[in-house]
């Protein structure tokens, strides 16, 4: 897979087939739209192009309103590579971008970059300035410019919608196994490796700390889950704790500490990757620190337990 950042440095793509949005999750959905591009780009011995933007349109577009995403920049690449699209596009997001008018967002952004020869999109996707354009002005222009236009069903579009909101509603239950079946992959929280107070390892569960690498990152429901975690490209199980440790602090910040079994190294300053897999239990305050240990071994076996199936 191709990746390009920046609008004026494109190659010339051939018989490109291309689609456009945010992809945020990568979720089954979506996985279906990047499978018929595939298919088309076959069929037309061309190559598929998945244009997507960064940041997200809404925070420029609408500053008042909170973004969570399901997966970052970075994290949705990885996904799409894993997907097998061709090409991915990373578009600049700007006000200025936004304010183009439609006609000029086709002719000079979509025909002028990408030449292509099926554009494959929902009948709700809008564009240009105040989102005036729609797939009507698309299949108004395509036979000046010479593209077919491959609409996405309003049963599709609305199916992808429910993903997207099913996905964020799971997770805010905690619920990450009805999360990666919606998802078609576990939910996973990349980040950097910081150091905490010791606390873990004290009480015999080091853990490490971890700063997600993006502050608009929707991070689940605080409480216990049966993770993988991958750490200098091995995976390893382990248990993750999200939430404010009500038994050993009282900060009441929200923190996200990873045990990785059978693990000692040290990772300070490393990113790793954590793929959600089960929900143990909800986060609780214990009398003491021999309650809270004894609960902790009772979550390291069933984690195990959920792992090794997994």
């Amino acid at each position: 897979m191709r990746i390009f950042r920046k609008l004026d440095a494109l190659p010339t793509f051939k018989n490109s087939i291309l689609t456009i949005g945010t992809y945020d999750g990568v979720h089954f959905g979506h996985q279906q739209i990047v499978h018929r591009i595939n298919e088309l780009a076959a069929e037309h011995q061309g190559e598929s192009i998945l244009i997507t933007f960064h940041p997200h349109p809404r925070t420029i577009v609408n500053t008042s309103q909170a973004v969570q995403l399901l997966s970052p920049l970075e994290e949705k690449l990885s996904l799409l590579k894993k997907y097998g699209v061709d090409n991915v596009v990373v578009v600049p997001f700007t006000r200025a971008f936004s304010a183009q008018s439609p006609e000029a967002y086709i002719r000079d952004f979509l025909v002028q970059k990408f030449s292509p020869k099926i554009i494959v999109i929902g009948y709700d996707h809008r564009f240009g300035n105040k989102r005036k354009g729609d797939i009507g002005l698309l299949e108004k222009m395509s036979s000046e410019f010479k593209y077919e236009v491959e609409q996405i069903s309003p049963q599709a579009i609305d199916d992808l919608a429910v993903s997207s909101t099913k996905i964020r509603n799971a997770l805010a239950a905690g619920d990450v196994k009805k999360a990666a079946n919606y998802l078609g992959h576990p939910y996973e929280i990349r980040g950097v490796v910081t150091r905490g107070k010791q606390l873990g390892r004290r009480i015999g569960f080091p853990t490490a700390n971890v700063q997600s690498e993006d502050q608009d990152k929707l991070i689940p429901k605080n409480g216990v889950y049966a993770v993988k975690v991958k750490v200098r490209e091995t995976e390893h199980m382990g248990m993750l704790n999200i939430g404010i440790r009500p038994t050993v602090d009282d900060s009441r910040l929200v923190s996200i500490e990873v045990n990785i079994f059978d693990f000692d190294l040290n990772v300070y300053g490393d990113k790793i990757s954590i793929q959600l897999i089960d929900q143990l239990r909800e986060e609780k305050k214990f009398g003491d620190l021999q309650e809270l240990i004894a609960q902790l071994q009772r979550d390291e076996q069933l984690s195990r337990k959920i792992l090794s199936k997994a």
